[in-house]
């Protein structure tokens, strides 16, 4: 079990990390700025802005736990921390898709499928992670 857990912290970690790489591609990928009147430059950097910032955080909070994983897995509170909010980012993400507000399957059906599986499934896999992580936890607090 603890050996499947390490994989699976390492598998969410990196998937994430790439999602946040991938996330400073997607305007070019998709051609946001073809949707956008030029005259709304406001609206456009404001996007971008987001959109960078966004990258960033969850690529370089991902890459930080990629990074820090030996600690994660040694029961470190902080990193485990650090961990449990970013599971909560899928954990929302993934309710966004499903419940709140779903990606319109227009004018890509498969990319809207695609990103509710795949949120899904990494919120899923990163909750085994977190809660494995509040059990070895309380062990650990029960123990001293």
């Amino acid at each position: 079990m603890r050996k499947g857990i390490r994989v699976l912290y390492y598998i969410t970690v990196i998937i994430s990390a790439l999602v946040g790489l991938w996330h400073f591609f997607v305007p070019w990928m998709f051609q946001w700025y073809d949707y956008l009147p030029t005259q709304y430059e406001n609206l456009i950097v404001g996007i971008d802005y987001t959109n960078y910032c966004f990258s960033l955080l969850l690529f370089g909070l991902s890459l930080m736990l990629t990074f820090l994983g030996k600690k994660a897995l040694a029961m470190n509170r902080e990193v485990v921390y650090f961990y449990f909010f970013l599971t909560v980012v899928w954990i929302f993400r993934a309710c966004l898709a499903s419940f709140i507000e779903p990606w319109p399957l227009q004018p890509i059906p498969a990319a809207a499928i695609g990103q509710l599986v795949a949120s899904d499934v990494l919120a899923v896999m990163m909750v085994v992670v977190s809660v494995c992580f509040v059990k070895e936890l309380r062990c650990k607090r029960g123990q001293t």
